[in-house]
């Protein structure tokens, strides 16, 4: 068994015309020997192996997991840790070194991918919060019974697509709101929008509508003002608006004011109800669902489930 104090790092390393993965991780094994923090690296073959290579970690003995990735390889993670018994996850501390695509999550606590000394520092304070996760519970095509944790949002609808499309068109750009802007200017003139139906509270939604989003977290400037700490989950409900509504809509959602907009609804709750129509889109964490959930999906937040390394700042 190693030493408690000792990191388990998962790298991920990020795919793109600009992207040098070895350099990367070369300049944070600088970064870690600064800080004489001990720690032992594995590299992610693919997308999916996190939730793998979490688990062995867990398995030797590591106590602090920090995964340098994403979102996406964040939300394996705690899926990971959310299938132990409750004690040995109570254990571990989960951190991020964020190197995804969008990095939400690690965004709405001050992390940044171009301050990587910053980030290990602060890391290396080993400052826990406990965190909420967000939950959506599903049936699957097969009729089975799914489930899957998330620590930033669940999108449905038009944001799912743009957030798919992001992921196909990464390697294009060096901006993140570079991509998200192209992304969405690809589908802004389609006029697209999903047949859904909520129930929020006492509140019945039945209609056509752009996107949904059920946030813990920023859930990529949807829910701005979400936090994954007050055991409760915001909802930010957009219909379909007008072509010149969709760019102002676009330019409030880069300012994080997208609440500001007169074609958003917004909710917060601890529980609701959600169904959609063949071939929505649904994507948890910034990943499309493997299929349209079927049926009525169940979505509510456990409180204080994770402990998370925060900034020494906070």
């Amino acid at each position: 068994m190693v030493d408690e104090n000792r990191w388990g790092i998962i790298y991920c390393p990020k795919n793109g015309l600009l992207s040098n993965p070895v350099k990367k991780w070369e300049q944070a094994e600088r970064c870690l020997e600064a800080h004489h923090i001990q720690y032992d690296m594995v590299q992610s073959e693919h997308p999916r192996s996190v939730e793998r290579l979490t688990m062995m970690m867990i398995n030797n003995g590591y106590k602090t997991i920090i995964i340098f990735g994403g979102d996406s390889a964040l939300n394996d993670a705690v899926n990971c840790l959310m299938s132990l018994d409750p004690a040995i996850r109570e254990s571990i501390s989960l951190g991020v070194i964020p190197n995804g695509v969008i990095n939400d999550f690690a965004h709405f606590w001050g992390f940044d991918e171009y301050k990587l000394e910053q980030t290990i520092e602060w890391l290396s304070k080993r400052r826990v919060r406990k965190v909420d996760l967000g939950c959506i519970r599903y049936r699957n095509r097969k009729e089975e019974s799914c489930h899957r944790y998330f620590l930033n949002c669940v999108n449905a609808g038009l944001v799912a697509t743009i957030m798919g499309l992001r992921r196909r068109t990464r390697h294009l750009f060096v901006s993140r709101t570079l991509s998200f802007i192209f992304s969405s200017l690809l589908l802004l003139f389609q006029r697209v929008d999903f047949l859904m139906h909520l129930h929020i509270d006492t509140e019945d939604i039945k209609r056509r509508l752009m996107t949904v989003c059920i946030g813990n977290a920023l859930g990529y400037g949807q829910t701005p003002s979400a936090v994954p700490y007050n055991g409760l989950l915001d909802v930010s409900v957009v219909s379909q608006p007008k072509t010149l509504q969709t760019i102002e809509g676009l330019y409030l959602l880069l300012r994080g004011r997208i609440l500001n907009h007169k074609g958003v609804r917004a909710y917060r709750t601890k529980e609701l109800e959600l169904q959609v129509d063949e071939h929505t889109p649904v994507s948890v964490d910034g990943r499309l669902l493997n299929g349209t959930p079927v049926g009525v999906c169940k979505l509510s937040v456990k409180k204080e489930v994770l402990n998370f390394l925060i900034p020494d700042l906070l």
